[in-house]
């Protein structure tokens, strides 16, 4: 590892487009999930100026179920919209116009991945997929990420509380670190890009009056020291930001999957996460590849952990399953190849689903701020982030 080096992550809000779509498309995943916890569901949504677009396969327990659940849908989204917080003339939760074009699952999808007398439940696709923990924040990831997370979703509770009301839900931001040996030394750059009204606090919103507005929401985040003199706070750099959201940008599913994982510091198998139920691997495994990592480092095991599993559809047992220490392992990898899978029951899709509790109505929550870094909540949204393996583990080292 160099020992000196710079190193950026984004996040985007959930307003951004992408994340409106993402959020639309696990409202649908909850409401199938929530009737059904074996419904299948794999929703892609398009939002642009005052248009909801819904596209993919469904399937419950029968037609008539699905049409069922099909026809509630569009309270449900335009609720989520409006939970967002839009009602802007571009795009509004109550005026956007409103599409759905979800269609049966393909038959021969479904007879990979359903289990029978002669089969084991089957991967929905095939595929890799990472798990990435590091010692160097209390959650356990990447410390560009999470700050950058932390910076939209402290402005967005103040938005929504009023305290913030000047602000609109679209944002972005990024945070730049420079690195010793391998541990956050210095914030070099902070840059927020913020939607907002004409006027805040009643002047023309120009770029340096949006910083003082929200820079003493923010700058608590980064732990002490980490701010300097020569921090750079950059606050929407092309010098206005009002017309945002899908009518500024069209939003789609799936866009966002580093901000969804690591943030670039780990590696990615190029599958996104809303929009899918937990047969899609692309989700599930990605979940569990990142409790088992998480698990690896809250255990001492580590300082880094990377874990990459792949899949066939159809097939149930994993093809491959790998791990790496990235040279700070206190344990050889192999013996972890070995013992992790087995404390998944193998980790087959239906294992996975089984440990984590997947098969539940939690996955709009997780379309905005990651995936991953946050707190295990009551409803069982977040499970992955356990470390309930630590115990088990430690007896490695």
């Amino acid at each position: 590892m160099r020992p000196s080096y710079l190193f950026t992550s984004e996040s985007v809000s959930e307003g951004h487009p992408d994340k409106v779509a993402d959020r639309i498309s696990d409202t649908v995943v909850d409401a199938f999930l929530s009737e059904e916890p074996e419904a299948r569901v794999a929703c892609e949504t398009l939002v642009t100026t005052n248009r909801i677009v819904l596209a993919g396969e469904v399937r419950a327990s029968s037609k008539e179920k699905t049409k069922a659940i099909v026809a509630g849908l569009e309270d449900k989204v335009r609720a989520a919209i409006k939970d967002i917080g839009y009602e802007q003339k571009g795009f509004h939760w109550k005026k956007a116009k409103y599409a759905c074009y979800l269609h049966a699952q393909s038959a021969h999808i479904a007879q990979g991945v359903d289990s029978s007398d002669k089969k084991e439940e089957g991967a929905g696709d095939q595929g890799i997929m990472f798990g990435y923990a590091t010692n160097e924040t209390p959650e356990l990831m990447p410390a560009t990420l999470q700050w950058s997370h932390d910076v939209l979703r402290i402005l967005a509770g103040k938005r929504h509380s009023g305290e913030l009301s000047d602000l609109q839900p679209d944002s972005k931001s990024q945070v730049t670190i420079r690195y010793e040996n391998g541990k956050p030394a210095e914030v070099t750059t902070v840059l927020v890009s913020h939607q907002h009204n004409k006027r805040i606090d009643g002047k023309i919103a120009i770029s340096k009056r949006v910083l003082e507005y929200i820079k003493p929401h923010i700058i608590g985040v980064f732990p002490e020291g980490l701010i300097t003199k020569k921090t750079k706070w950059i606050v929407n750099p092309t010098g206005r930001f009002e017309i945002g959201g899908p009518d500024g940008d069209a939003g789609v599913t799936g866009r966002k999957i580093i901000v969804d994982t690591y943030g670039g510091a780990a590696p990615h198998g190029g599958g996104a996460f809303s929009g899918k139920d937990p047969t899609k691997v692309d989700r599930s495994a990605a979940y569990v590849c990142r409790y088992l990592a998480k698990n690896v480092v809250a255990a001492g095991l580590a300082d880094r952990c990377t874990i990459q599993i792949a899949y066939a559809i159809g097939v149930a047992q994993p093809l491959s399953f790998y791990v790496d220490l990235h040279g700070t392992g206190r344990v050889d990898p192999a013996v972890l190849e070995k013992v992790l899978p087995e404390l998944m029951d193998g980790c087959t899709p239906k294992a996975i689903r089984t440990k984590l509790g997947l098969n539940r109505p939690i996955y709009a929550r997780t379309a905005a701020y990651g995936h991953f870094g946050r707190t295990p909540d009551n409803e069982g949204g977040f499970g992955w982030e356990k470390t309930d393996l630590v115990d088990d583990l430690k007896g490695l080292a």
